[in-house]
């Protein structure tokens, strides 16, 4: 896993950069990731749409800022994701705005289909599913935990429709795009600051 680790990171993006290359391969008409289609192309522009607002918009609420300000420890955020998930549009920017909170945190995303050997040590449910990150800590490259590709709560509506319908549909897409938007990204912050209070908590005893 570790060797999984240190070969993603030798290609990763800091999230300006990882921007840009889903920016670019737009303007040449394409998504990321093996699969090509006029579907994920569409999805890829919405959420180029989609990420620019939050980029704007977000705020971390200042209990959490100052938890990240007053980190002891160095950290790397490693980050799959793919230009075409909206579950990554919605929470990439809420880890980049965390980041920025703090020197102790190195932000770094890199392509899930460009990466498969690191999907594979962090499935979900047996499933590649993502955004999923990653938390490494610095001097040491032991692993922190990870969290993702969904806020509990989040999860749940899409388990809880798949259940009643039967399947997730543009229907089950808008309800959960409806929840971040309300959500405002408050339970992502504390989500993924509860696995590194934890581990500092761990550290200190």
């Amino acid at each position: 896993m570790k060797t999984s680790i240190a070969q993603a990171l030798f290609h990763s993006y800091t999230y300006i950069n990882y921007r840009k290359r889903v920016t670019d391969l737009l303007k040449e008409g394409k998504s990321s990731g093996n699969e090509q289609s006029e579907d994920l192309t569409h999805y890829s522009s919405l959420n180029e749409t989609r990420m620019n607002r939050l980029d704007k918009t977000i705020k971390i609420d200042p209990a959490i800022a100052e938890q990240l300000q007053g980190l002891q420890n160095e950290y790397i955020w490693l980050v799959l994701a793919e230009g075409w998930c909206g579950d990554a549009a919605q929470l990439l920017p809420i880890m980049n705005k965390m980041a920025l909170e703090t020197d102790k945190i190195d932000l770094r995303v890199v392509f899930r289909d460009d990466n498969e050997d690191l999907m594979q040590h962090f499935l979900t449910n047996n499933a590649r599913a993502i955004p999923k990150l990653i938390v490494i800590e610095k001097s040491t490259s032991e692993l922190v935990g990870t969290w993702g590709p969904r806020p509990k709560e989040a999860a749940e509506l899409i388990i809880n429709y798949k259940k009643e319908h039967g399947v997730v549909d543009e229907k089950a897409k808008s309800d959960l795009q409806l929840w971040y938007l309300h959500d405002k990204g408050v339970t992502t912050q504390h989500e993924i600051m509860s696995l590194m209070v934890k581990d500092i908590a761990s550290v200190v005893i």
